[in-house]
């Protein structure tokens, strides 16, 4: 079971995916990877991996946090720049903008995005 909670603009979401063991091994084989167990045949937890993705996110965390507030096609124009793609920028940005360290204030003509920690 997956359970997804928080906020599109001002509405909130809680949503929850019931996944069984079939869903998961599609899932994984999407993603090109076996999802890792709960504990390894030692009885020790595994780390998870850290993916490509979960770099890229907290670069983008780190370059708000560091900046403390960007314009919108200016923080987009630094995330393309850092994934490489256009689509892969604007998913950083969308996630940025749900995320609970950032406000992201209407500033006239763009959004300003404040990292709020």
């Amino acid at each position: 079971m997956v359970r997804i909670r928080g906020s599109i603009g001002e509405w909130p979401v809680d949503l929850t995916l019931e996944l069984d063991e079939a869903d998961w091994d599609q899932l994984s084989a999407r993603l090109g990877a076996p999802l890792p167990t709960a504990k390894a045949e030692s009885g020790a937890p595994v780390a998870k991996p850290v993916s490509q993705d979960d770099a890229l996110w907290q670069i983008a965390r780190d370059l708000l946090r560091k900046a403390g507030q960007l314009s919108g096609p200016d923080l987009l124009e630094q995330l393309e720049g850092l994934t490489g793609s256009a689509a892969a920028g604007k998913r950083l940005l969308v996630r940025l903008r749900h995320s609970a360290q950032v406000k992201v204030v209407s500033g006239g003509d763009t959004p300003l995005y404040s990292w709020t920690e």
